[in-house]
């Protein structure tokens, strides 16, 4: 993660701007001074640089919640305020040089409002949910010119190294997100998707709840995709192989190919690695053999105005509050200048969203963008909502 190991913190006026990059606000944590968020907007993408306190260094960053997922951003945000705050560097692993001209020009990679807003039309869609290197992803999409290819991931160095491939190899049905592929799955419209690739999810061993694979994801997986549509799950764990049988075999009525140590067109570097050391590779395809009903989600974001007591709200750092269908956690909560900040999760308890709340005088607000509009975010933002104002 790009980071500056600094010997002092400055706190520069706020807001401030210089060259395209502009710092608008400071939230102090509230239970820990050690911890100060920067409020930062660079090409109209607002997220937060962090200031930390880490193993007796005084470390600038950004915020892991709301960066962007352009790391060039993220390397202007930290410069531009080092320099104006004239903060002294002890060392550093933001680059100065100046921008790659691959991921200039390069025009895939978009953010989840993209698709919320209107979902990208095409005759053939296909989805990858954790692409990494990308050879697999890349390979299918230049294979398949006319299928329109949605790769989730959410490790920068991956999501780069595609977005250069893309830009040099002239791919223009290929588009690229970082966010959890579980929530995305939930805007998809129904009938649409033809493959959803899984190859070689983290096993979250001591964190199933963790694992792409679920039944809600199984379910929403089915609703988006096509009759005769694939969800493939290529793992070389055994406890993940053990672990997704038994979920896609709990449904009533499914479809399911097994397959051990089959071969196909293109394989990752890690599994041409795992082949040498002669693991198991292990393939279950669900072929989905159901039309499902359009997707129809109903409701907003808005909150009431506020008439509460602000020092009541910094009081909920670290509270959780349940409801029918999922939770709201209040993981830390931060003073502003002219209000009060939460950080919250909320949602359903096995694909929870994360974000602040914000709120000044009678207004509440989310930062830096509105939950994904989805059933249990819905459900959640009204509980919200009452929570706040109760």
């Amino acid at each position: 993660m790009p980071h500056l190991h600094i010997e002092e913190f400055k706190k520069l006026e706020l807001p401030f701007e210089k060259d395209g990059v502009s710092f608008n606000f400071y939230g102090q944590n509230v239970k820990h001074d050690d911890e100060l968020l920067i409020s930062t907007t660079v090409e109209d993408e607002d997220f937060f640089l962090l200031l930390k306190d880490d193993e007796n260094k005084t470390l600038l960053k950004t915020d892991k919640l709301t960066r962007p997922a352009s790391t060039q951003k993220v390397h202007n945000a930290l410069l531009t305020y080092a320099n104006e705050a004239q903060l002294n560097v002890l060392s550093s692993n933001v680059h100065t040089s100046a921008k790659n001209i691959h991921l200039e020009k390069v025009t895939a990679l978009k953010n989840i409002e993209y698709f919320a807003d209107k979902f990208p039309q095409a005759d053939d869609v296909a989805i990858e949910v954790g692409f990494g290197s990308g050879r697999h992803l890349l390979h299918q999409a230049k294979k398949n010119p006319k299928t329109l290819y949605i790769g989730i991931e959410i490790h920068r160095p991956s999501i780069e190294q595609v977005l250069k491939q893309i830009s040099i190899q002239e791919l223009d049905n290929l588009l690229v997100l970082d966010y959890d592929a579980r929530l995305f799955m939930e805007l998809v419209p129904s009938n649409i998707v033809s493959q959803i690739f899984v190859h070689f999810p983290v096993p979250w061993d001591k964190k199933p709840h963790r694992r792409v694979i679920s039944t809600s994801f199984i379910e929403e997986a089915r609703r988006v995709l096509k009759v005769g549509g694939t969800l493939e799950l290529r793992t070389d764990s055994e406890n993940y192989y053990a672990y997704s049988y038994e979920t896609f075999i709990n449904f009533p009525k499914i479809t399911l190919n097994i397959r051990k140590n089959s071969d196909i067109e293109v394989s990752s570097k890690y599994e041409d690695r795992w082949k040498r050391m002669e693991k198991n590779i292990y393939d279950v395809t669900m072929i989905n053999d159901l039309e499902s009903e359009l997707l129809n989600i109903e409701g907003g974001f808005n909150f009431d105005e506020f008439k509460g007591d602000e020092q009541k709200l910094l009081e909920l750092g670290g509270v959780t509050k349940r409801f029918d269908s999922g939770f709201i956690h209040f993981e830390r909560a931060y003073s502003l200048e002219d209000g009060v900040m939460l950080r919250v999760s909320m949602g359903s308890f096995d694909r929870p969203e994360h974000l602040y709340v914000i709120i000044r005088d009678e207004n509440i607000s989310y930062y830096p963008q509105t939950p994904l509009r989805s059933k249990s975010n819905l459900n959640a933002h009204k509980f919200l909502n009452g929570v706040l104002n109760g």
